[in-house]
């Protein structure tokens, strides 16, 4: 296909006394590229009786073809490989929240940094739970949005729900933990919500900025919203100042996002992998979504979970660890569990 392109260009009227001094290179990149001067040959050849010649100028030799077959096959299998592992990773976690009895109130502990997630669409937030629980070990107070389901609903109105969440919680220097959709509504927090003040920043994995062009073949709205001419995609494409708090997490193969997800002026992080679901478990998804809730955005006092807090910076810190103010921690010095807006 590049070749096809790049003779193309070539061959325009405009280039045409350019592609006439360099033949040796318009010969090499003409569609068919060495197939067709190989052709050539071959004819030239059997014209003069010369078989063995004719022979040794056949392109399509069994040497050549595979040759040429075998990377294209090695591709297609490994990403064959990668999609049925993508799928047995969301079947298996899909199963999973649907018998898992963890609660939202369950992850609220810690001194560290806040924590929301945002799941993709039709995931419940337990579908997140790796992530959620490796966060919670590591000292963050990890919170989930129950009210979402399973994130059928539009973006904006998901963003409306995260909105409503983060002022009945108290919650500032937010970081928002996104997977796929959850990463649009998350940026659509972050550019127009009125709360977009109490997010520090936001770790998206797989997340379709730029839509997918898959979209337009789905059936029902909610699929096919993430068509790349979706308003909501061409409105969010057109905001691109919460960018730079973005961390963009993606695989190098994404079988429901073929333009992929990186973003201009974001932090971006590709795997060397493939999948669409299977990378929230992978080794550098994990690191850098550890990375942005340690260290991310520079916050004060969350520098580490229970980094440095005290004196008069103690009201400010309990706000960005989610905890209400006023409340005292088991030390004497301040903190204690963050509020849980549903009570």
């Amino acid at each position: 296909m590049l070749r096809g392109r790049v003779a193309i260009v070539l061959r325009h009227p405009a280039c045409d006394a350019r592609a006439s001094a360099i033949p040796s290179l318009t010969s090499t990149i003409t569609p068919g590229g060495a197939a067709s001067s190989g052709r050539a040959r071959h004819r030239a050849a059997e014209s003069s009786g010369d078989t063995t010649n004719a022979r040794a100028a056949t392109p399509e030799s069994a040497d050549a073809a595979q040759l040429h077959a075998g990377p294209r096959r090695g591709g297609l299998l490994r990403r064959l490989g990668w999609w049925i592992a993508d799928y047995a990773y969301a079947l298996r976690w899909q199963a999973r929240a649907l018998w898992d009895r963890s609660g939202p109130r369950d992850f609220l502990s810690g001194s560290g940094c806040p924590v929301v997630v945002i799941p993709g669409v039709y995931e419940p937030w337990r579908f997140m739970l790796p992530l959620i629980r490796r966060l919670h070990r590591d000292g963050h107070p990890v919170h989930v949005l129950d009210p979402l389901r399973s994130n059928r609903v539009p973006v904006v109105e998901g963003a409306r729900i995260v909105d409503d969440y983060l002022a009945a919680a108290g919650l500032a220097d937010v970081v928002l933990l996104a997977h796929s959709k959850g990463g649009l509504i998350g940026k659509h927090v972050m550019a127009f919500g009125r709360q977009a003040e109490r997010v520090r920043g936001m770790v998206a994995v797989a997340a379709p900025f730029g839509g997918s062009r898959y979209a337009r073949y789905l059936l029902g709205r909610t699929l096919r919203a993430f068509s790349p001419v979706d308003p909501t995609i061409v409105l969010l494409a057109e905001a691109p100042d919460a960018n730079s708090r973005i961390v963009s997490v993606y695989a190098r193969f994404d079988p429901h996002i073929p333009e992929g997800s990186e973003l201009a002026g974001a932090r971006n992080v590709p795997v060397d992998t493939g999948g669409h679901f299977r990378i929230l478990d992978n080794v550098k998804t994990v690191a850098a979504v550890r990375e942005a809730a340690d260290h991310g955005w520079g916050a004060p006092g969350c520098s580490a979970p229970g980094g440095t807090c005290g004196g008069a910076d103690e009201q400010q810190c309990r706000s960005v660890r989610g905890e209400p103010r006023g409340s005292q921690r088991a030390d004497g010095a301040g903190g204690g569990a963050p509020r849980d807006p549903s009570g």
